[in-house]
């Protein structure tokens, strides 16, 4: 039964590996990959020695920070109040209401946003007009909302996904530790807190741990789709993805594209050693490894 899994792992997944090794080539499609001349640490300097290297770095590891902070926050408490609705039926239209945002293409979802944000006909710019008779704001040329639009929008789309791990996980538990507690006359609130989260407490460690393995990289679709790429909102919506993405497009220079994603996976990988490090520390049963 493993079988198929493994395979798939070892063809996605390990097979492209030896293609780290274009971070360290000049690129010549005649001579191929391992004719191309060596190009030592060249491809890694155009990342580091780059004006923009401070601010694409703190872009992507801030947004993914406060993304894993309020995601955990939101999905844990939407998980913990469909588990209070007693009628089947409507905690499934809640679970597949939630869970639909998440499988919605980020194309779609950009438009969406469009359709909210639009200068001249936008929802938000219609309802300020005309409620509070205030200019309407031209927000893909103001960079300084945006950090809390992306917030939103990746809360609006990813929320629903982890809320229903979560979900699975609270439905699993035994459920005489809630009797017992009814009969020593604890609150909603204290089930909560004393018997809900600490018997999912390895799930959310689980999931958190995952999340910091990707903190150095950013979701494409969220930073260069939503924001229609648009230049006035580069200083806050530019991370190492999108930066590497333009300069593909311009210079088509794969060996330092396949550079700035080794960068990434070598940094998340030592992210998730020390993660997890600290929580075997902890509590070792909570660890991954």
């Amino acid at each position: 039964m493993m079988i198929p899994g493994l395979a798939y792992l070892f063809v996605n997944n390990y097979i492209p590996m030896y293609g780290v090794i274009l971070a360290f080539k000049n690129l010549n499609y005649v001579d191929g990959i391992w004719g191309s001349p060596w190009a030592g640490m060249d491809n890694f300097k155009f990342l580091f020695n780059s004006p923009d290297a401070y601010l694409i770095t703190r872009n992507t590891v801030l947004y993914n920070v406060v993304f894993i902070i309020v995601n955990l926050i939101l999905a844990l408490s939407t998980a913990l109040l469909i588990n209070e609705i007693r009628d089947k039926v409507v905690a499934r239209f809640y679970q597949s209401t939630f869970l639909l945002p998440h499988i919605i293409s980020m194309v779609v979802v950009a438009y969406l946003v469009y359709s909210f944000l639009n200068t001249e006909s936008g929802l938000v710019n219609r309802q300020l007009v005309n409620l509070f008779g205030s200019e309407a704001i031209s927000w893909y040329n103001e960079a300084r909302y945006w950090p809390y639009i992306l917030v939103i929008v990746h809360a609006w789309k990813g929320v629903g996904f982890l809320a229903i791990i979560y979900f699975a996980a609270i439905i699993g538990i035994d459920k005489e530790y809630y009797e017992a507690a009814t009969i020593d006359g604890a609150s909603k609130w204290k089930q909560m807190t004393r018997i809900t989260i600490p018997l999912i407490a390895p799930v959310i460690i689980v999931m958190t741990l995952l999340s910091i393995s990707s903190i150095m990289r950013s979701d494409f679709g969220l930073f260069y789709q939503v924001p229609m790429n648009s230049g006035p909102l580069m200083p806050t919506t530019n991370t190492i993805d999108t930066y590497v993405y333009r300069a593909m497009t311009k210079l088509g220079d794969i060996g330092m594209s396949s550079a700035a994603g080794l960068y990434q996976s070598v940094v998340c990988f030592f992210l998730i050693l020390g993660a997890n490090f600290a929580v075997r520390k902890i509590s070792k049963n909570d660890a991954l490894f």
